[in-house]
């Protein structure tokens, strides 16, 4: 799958156009990813645990754009709730061409002063969750031999960050692999990595927007074109702005010792 823009699938679950499934559509990345996608002429299937916002996007979507978005209420934390998105995923009469792994939150709070219990929600969301779920659409885009996804990390996977970091670089690293892996196979997977960026991500975790240089500070609809632009020419990895693929370039070589003396910076 080279463009975001594949022909109509074989068996589509609406009319003849595609389809794609996003985790987190209703603020931020996520949302600016369906509006993108809804304007190629994607169908959405729209997960996230709000109801209320979940209907209220699939009304909008359907009146600006004209797709259909189907609703799928689902907490990633909650086994059970995840298993419904995976079946949703691998249901061949009505098949996912594009899944996008965005669903994601931060922990302001050093790794001891977080209980356990918030960890593990946090590891589930950003590391269990987008696994299975591309192994849940991996089964039936391989079968097609089209498809693609796209995982949302982040440029401090590249970093020493604490908790955030470690489950970004998981989806970093099993991002880059999979691309090659599953290529051959006529799927494509794209990694992005975007920095900071405008969104209700650092507002859920009280962090103030001085808390970061304005240089840092990265526009959603920045993100998700590049984002899709890089899809689109077939790249493993997305890293936007030019700034960002400087520091991305940068910290693949400092010591670690020298990059943790910036673990403090976008928390305060």
């Amino acid at each position: 799958m080279s463009s975001l823009t594949p022909p109509a699938p074989a068996h589509p679950p609406t009319g003849d156009r595609p389809v794609a499934l996003v985790t987190g559509p209703t603020s931020g990345l996520g949302r600016v990813f369906v509006e993108r996608l809804a304007g190629r002429g994607f169908d959405l299937v729209l997960v996230a645990r709000d109801e209320t916002r979940l209907k209220a996007l699939a009304d909008e979507l359907a009146t600006s754009y004209g797709v259909h978005a189907e609703v799928l209420v689902a907490d990633l934390v909650d086994r059970g709730q995840l298993r419904l998105v995976e079946e949703r995923l691998t249901d061949d009469t009505r098949p996912v061409d594009l899944l996008v792994n965005n669903a994601g939150f931060g922990l302001k709070r050093r790794f001891l002063s977080n209980t356990v219990e918030q960890e593990q929600a946090h590891l589930d969301v950003l590391v269990t969750a987008p696994m299975r779920l591309c192994h849940a659409a991996l089964g039936p885009m391989t079968r097609r031999h089209s498809g693609g996804i796209i995982n949302v990390s982040s440029v401090a996977g590249l970093q020493p960050r604490g908790s955030y970091s470690a489950a970004k670089a998981y989806l970093n690293r099993f991002g880059e692999w999979a691309a090659h892996e599953y290529g051959k196979d006529g799927v494509h997977i794209t990694t992005v990595l975007p920095g900071f960026t405008r969104t209700e991500f650092h507002e859920r975790m009280d962090v103030g927007r001085d808390a970061v240089p304005k240089v840092l500070w990265l526009d959603a609809e920045r993100v998700v074109d590049e984002a899709l632009a890089d899809f689109d020419k077939g790249r493993p990895m997305s890293v936007p702005s030019k700034r960002y693929t400087l520091i991305a370039g940068v910290s693949r070589h400092l010591p670690t010792r020298l990059m943790q003396r910036f673990q403090g910076l976008g928390r305060r």
